[in-house]
This record gives C-alpha cells, structure tokens and sequence, in this order.
C-alpha cells in the first residue's frame, strides 16, 4: 500500500498563550488562523500560519499546567526560512534578545520562544 501524506501542523505547549501568539507574531510574522477552545476552558488550541496556510504551528495552552515545560536536552526544533536581507532579521532577532544560538559557518542560527523552543531561521535562498 503506497500512504500519501502532507504535514499539517507541529503542536508545543505554552505557559502564557497570549505572550506566545506576540512573539511568533513579531519574531516571525505568523499569524492567528484559527483557534479551539474547550467548553469547560480546560484549553485552548491557537493554529498560527504564515502566508501560504500550508503548515500550521499549533499553540496549546491547559489550564491545569501553570508551570515551566520540561524541555529534555530540546533537540527537536521548528525552522524557518525568512524573505528579505538575511543579517536584518537577524539583527533584529539580536535586538529582541531572542537569539540562543549562532552558527557562522554554517550560515544560521536559532532563536528561542518565550517557553525556551528552539526555532531555526534560514534564509529563504
């Protein structure tokens, strides 16, 4: 049997839903698609989006789950491919205090969110 598939979406768990939707909006120009509350307000599900609406970044936030997330060694990561003059976005990453790794020689680096995932920027070439 030949199973043909496409990525959907990736979930992470966050602590302050609101200051989250920010970052990623301002750090990465995603935007709010849709979003999945829990009658009882056990939850809310935030699917943010970039331009192309092909692959959506699932936020959830439980009531239940006020604390910091145990991340392990966190080397799973998103990655990012950004438009326009790769050194710009970086410096303003830099300028957010954002920036938790830097590559040179590979030509990248990774900025970490308010709940401490890693995302990597690449530039769009």
């Amino acid at each position: 049997m030949e199973i043909k598939s496409r990525f959907d979406h990736l979930n992470v768990n966050v602590t302050d839903l609101e200051r989250s939707i920010a970052f990623y909006n301002q750090a990465l120009g995603l935007k709010e698609h849709h979003r999945k509350e829990a009658a009882d307000g056990s939850f809310v599900l935030v699917y943010l989006c970039d331009e192309a609406k092909t692959f959506f970044l699932e936020l959830t936030w439980l009531k239940d789950h006020p604390q910091a997330y145990e991340l392990g060694e966190n080397e799973t990561h998103l990655c990012l491919r950004v438009e326009g003059d790769y050194d710009q976005v970086r410096a303003y990453h830099r300028e957010m205090g954002c920036i938790c790794f830097e590559n040179h020689e590979m030509g990248l680096y990774f900025i970490n969110d308010p709940d401490d995932y890693w995302i990597e920027i690449l530039p769009a070439k």
